[in-house]
């Protein structure tokens, strides 16, 4: 499912290369020389609503009663999110049959969600958030995101944009939370680290 064959929603309003480009990552150093960090994701009201792929729309808390959820979020309007859909799916298959349920959240309706995803619609559970409202409760500033949300409705880690190290922080949490195996974050095939884009444009 690469990138450069992919047609997805709103490609012409948003041109951008097809592969990442080391001469556009954003990478803000810090001390250490990893890329900079932002502020941690939010915990989301209990009373915002999810909207599965095929289903009704209940409210955040009613998905929290027996799972964690563990989400990547995606914006299908842009290349980048485009670029860690095969890195996306790999973590979360290898996170699959764990206490955390893994999922994408997509910023886009439920038709705009099957186009972008292909099979990968129906190999996973998929919210859409067309208005962005989930994304805004989570406080996140750039996409694609990582973000694992306990059952108690708090949000102990997240990652933004695609920086192997902090999505693999976040698979780490989930990793010891629900006593399962760590995927290997970076694996070979993964692309380098870029930056995201605005959450909210």
């Amino acid at each position: 499912m690469g990138c450069t064959t992919r047609t997805y929603p709103g490609a012409a309003r948003r041109a951008r290369p097809s592969t990442p480009d080391p001469s556009r990552w954003r990478m803000g150093r810090r001390r250490g020389g990893s890329l900079s960090s932002r502020p941690v994701a939010t915990a989301p009201s209990p009373d915002i609503s999810l909207a599965p792929l095929d289903g009704d729309a209940r409210p955040i808390e009613q998905w929290l009663t027996t799972f964690h959820l563990a989400s990547v979020v995606l914006d299908p309007y842009t290349n980048e999110s485009a670029w860690i859909l095969p890195t996306a799916a790999r973590i979360m298959h290898e996170l699959r049959g764990s206490d955390a349920r893994v999922n994408f959240l997509l910023t886009c309706t439920a038709r705009e969600a099957r186009t972008f995803l292909g099979p990968l619609a129906s190999q996973f559970l998929v919210f859409c958030d067309p208005d962005r409202a989930v994304v805004r409760a989570l406080g996140l500033t750039e996409l694609p995101a990582f973000v694992f949300l306990r059952t108690d409705g708090t949000v102990p880690a997240a990652a933004e944009g695609w920086n192997p190290a902090e999505w693999n922080a976040v698979a780490h949490e989930i990793a010891v939370t629900c006593a399962w195996i760590k995927p290997n974050i970076p694996a070979a095939g993964d692309p380098g680290p870029f930056r995201g884009t605005p959450a909210l444009a």
